[in-house]
């Protein structure tokens, strides 16, 4: 098997039921994803040793969901069937509510780094974000275009912020707070709880 098939040599790729332009909308927002995705096996590397194995449990997921969402957004056969369900979202939030009990108090904006592993998973969220965006655009141009797919990414780049925070913490790595911030986040634990 080649891997290289010269069908795209003027421009054009295959989706699940046509072809389009390399640079139409739809490609761009499932190549995001793609992109997304790429990042993320990259903050997997990252992360060694038991302390990180729930984390790395859900990125492996998230990967898996991610190739879904793509392949739903490349999907325009007349008769779809979606491969992304509610289920993934609802484990996104139960997971972000965990990982918010674990971590530090947050009132101020934060900047992005930190460790290695944190750095990428910033990088990952705001790539998350575009890929949202992205997919808001799509859904106005065309019709038939998964809504999951843009709840799940809205969800996700929340996870990927709190699972930033959750392996600076962990690594005993503070916040880098940015510094003209206001308090503009009311999720100081009181003390006693």
């Amino acid at each position: 098997m080649k891997i290289y098939t010269k069908t795209g040599d003027k421009g054009q790729t295959s989706l699940i039921g046509g072809r389009v332009d390399k640079d139409s909308l739809r490609v761009e927002a499932y190549g995001t994803m793609d992109e997304l995705n790429s990042f993320i096996g990259k903050a997997m590397t990252e992360l060694e040793g038991e302390k990180f194995a729930d984390l790395l449990a859900d990125l492996e997921a998230i990967q898996n969901e991610l190739f879904d969402g793509g392949g739903d957004l490349a999907n325009v056969m007349k008769e779809r069937h979606y491969k992304l369900s509610e289920e993934p979202i609802e484990v996104l939030e139960q997971r972000i509510d965990a990982l918010m009990d674990e971590a530090p108090p947050l009132e101020k904006f934060i900047l992005p780094g930190g460790s290695p592993a944190a750095a990428t998973l910033h990088i990952a969220r705001t790539v998350a974000r575009r890929a949202e965006r992205l997919t808001v655009t799509l859904m106005k141009a065309e019709e038939d275009v998964p809504a999951k797919v843009q709840k799940y990414l809205n969800r996700l780049s929340d996870y990927l912020f709190v699972a930033a925070r959750i392996v600076n913490a962990r690594l005993g790595v503070p916040d880098n707070e940015y510094v003209r911030s206001a308090k503009v986040f009311r999720t100081g634990k009181k003390e006693g709880k």
